[in-house]
């Protein structure tokens, strides 16, 4: 018996923060063309990684376009997002966006400053479900782009199944290894590792000026078993909902009593 078609949707738009020549881009676009009979393409003429929600309000957004339904914006993912619905698709906005792939995981305490996972939200916040992708690699080996590739459509391929509601965020995470190695698909919780594990690398200029870089400790310390980190060590891709509002429901109460 043969396989079920895929099902099939008007369109999808990708975004990314890597920048609109970014390997794991041609990845999205090639899992979107699988269930959609267009796919647009509104993502950062340069590199934006780390810049989070960033809108830019004080300068002016360029649009340069690269080919049919294919736009670079010189602008954060952000930007992209509302160029996209307010300008470039708008009259025929994209049933899901796709954001990444990314070249790197996105995990834990990451999501609050990844331009990858703020694509996909501001698009939720413009009532689009999204997708936010990224693929995590060992320093010491090349980018494993097929095991995004395979486990992106058949993800796609599931949750295609029925309606997705406008307010979805899913943040999914493959791990770092070949596609066959692959465990299976966790729903997730957001792990935890503090940004105070982030170092500064010092240097010199040729001027004798200092620069800096800055480098994170990944190690992640002990994580529940139902955290995105903890199903990437079991080599397991890692799907995790996430919401806009960020209220904090249990401090609700203290709050209100110091108010009195």
């Amino acid at each position: 018996m043969a396989d079920p078609e895929p099902p099939r949707l008007s369109r999808i738009l990708l975004v990314n923060d890597d920048g609109i020549d970014a390997e794991g881009l041609k990845v999205a676009a090639e899992i979107a063309g699988r269930f959609a009979d267009e796919v647009w393409t509104v993502a950062p003429q340069a590199d934006q990684s780390g810049m989070s929600h960033a809108l830019s309000l004080q300068l002016p957004i360029r649009v340069i376009e690269r080919g049919p339904r294919s736009f670079a914006v010189v602008g954060t993912p952000s930007d992209c997002i509302v160029m996209a619905v307010r300008l470039i698709m708008k009259g025929r906005l994209p049933d899901l966006v796709i954001s990444g792939v990314n070249r790197g995981a996105n995990l834990a305490d990451d999501i609050a400053y990844s331009g990858t996972v703020s694509g996909a939200m501001t698009a939720v916040l413009c009532g689009i479900p999204a997708i936010a992708m990224s693929q995590a690699y060992r320093r010491a080996d090349a980018v494993s782009w097929d095991t995004a590739r395979r486990h992106g459509a058949a993800l796609l391929n599931g949750l295609l199944r029925e309606t997705l509601p406008p307010d979805l965020c899913l943040n999914v995470n493959f791990p770092a290894v070949g596609p066959e190695a692959v465990s299976g698909m966790r729903a997730t919780r957001q792990g935890h590792r503090s940004i105070r594990a982030i170092g500064i690398d010092a240097r010199m200029d040729l001027r004798g000026k200092p620069y800096y870089w800055l480098n994170f400790d990944r190690a992640g310390g002990d994580q529940a078993p139902d955290s995105d980190i903890a199903a990437l060590r079991a080599k397991a891709v890692s799907v995790t909902p996430l919401r806009a509002d960020r209220t904090d429901e249990s401090m609700l109460s203290l709050v209100a009593g110091r108010l009195k």
